[in-house]
């Protein structure tokens, strides 16, 4: 009877036990799981406004990726929320997953700024597939902007492929982003020459040039007394596209113009004097 009874306390201090952690920690899991619930239904809400948002600034290469950390950030940091609230330590836990993100940090951080790079490139559009930009000492056409890296093609068919971190933490140009561009050039001739009859010359030769746009005007002003010539300053502007086109049509326009013409182009030339000494 002795050991009966004992066996009965023990089992009633058992269920007393277990009744003092069911009034403890079931509020608590009750609650942690009411928001962990909650929490996965506004982490995907956030998650597919995010994807919302990005459909007209971001690549969609990239609409998955940025989706899937946003996911993963947030639900990190649920689940880190979710086991405080039961009673579980997660300074420890932090404090590690800090650590090894300090270090990973530290280890990839030339990556993680190309990473970034490439995140802000997408984001703002400083530059687009098919732009030709001058940017980490190369010129040529943007073929793909990858998340770490850049590629271009040169005028020449070369293939040059430049870190994301290097455009979005240094100048770069865009060279065709706007619809039109000017054209500079340079024209030198011969201090014997008429200055009136070369001013039309250079007139008649960008009027004739349908490509040269009306509006703004062409600029034809004598610009230096040099040296050895008189030098002419010409701005064209056109549309980007023919921007190369003008470029090197009106060099050779010039050149066959003038010297129908009777103008001369200077060139760089000595006179050497002989002194014969008795």
């Amino acid at each position: 009877m002795d050991d009966l009874f004992g066996s009965s306390e023990q089992a009633q201090e058992i269920v007393q036990t277990l009744w003092t952690l069911c009034l403890t920690y079931a509020p608590k899991l009750l609650l942690a799981l009411v928001t962990l619930i909650v929490g996965l239904w506004l982490i995907n809400k956030v998650v597919n406004l995010t994807l919302s948002k990005m459909e007209k600034n971001v690549d969609p290469t990239l609409h998955k990726f940025i989706g899937s950390l946003v996911s993963v950030g947030l639900k990190g940091l649920l689940l880190i929320s979710v086991a405080s609230m039961v009673g579980i330590a997660t300074t420890s836990f932090i404090a590690v997953l800090g650590a090894a993100g300090l270090a990973i940090g530290l280890a990839l951080q030339g990556s993680l700024s190309n990473f970034a790079g490439g995140v802000l490139i997408l984001i703002f559009k400083p530059f687009k597939v098919g732009d030709l930009i001058e940017g980490g000492g190369h010129l040529g056409v943007v073929k793909e902007i990858q998340i770490f890296n850049t590629i271009l093609t040169t005028a020449d068919n070369r293939r040059v492929i430049i870190p994301n971190g290097v455009l979005s933490n240094n100048s770069l140009i865009n060279v065709n982003v706007e619809p039109t561009r000017r054209v500079d050039f340079v024209f030198g001739i011969g201090y014997g020459d008429d200055i009136k009859k070369t001013k039309e010359i250079l007139q008649r030769i960008a009027d004739n040039d349908s490509r040269v746009l009306k509006d703004p005007a062409p600029t034809i002003v004598l610009s230096e007394l040099a040296d050895s010539s008189v030098n002419f300053t010409v701005r064209l502007w056109v549309n980007t596209a023919d921007y190369w086109g003008v470029y090197f049509d009106t060099h050779e326009a010039v050149k066959t113009t003038f010297d129908a013409e009777g103008i001369s182009i200077p060139f760089p030339q000595q006179d050497v004097h002989m002194h014969q000494v008795a």
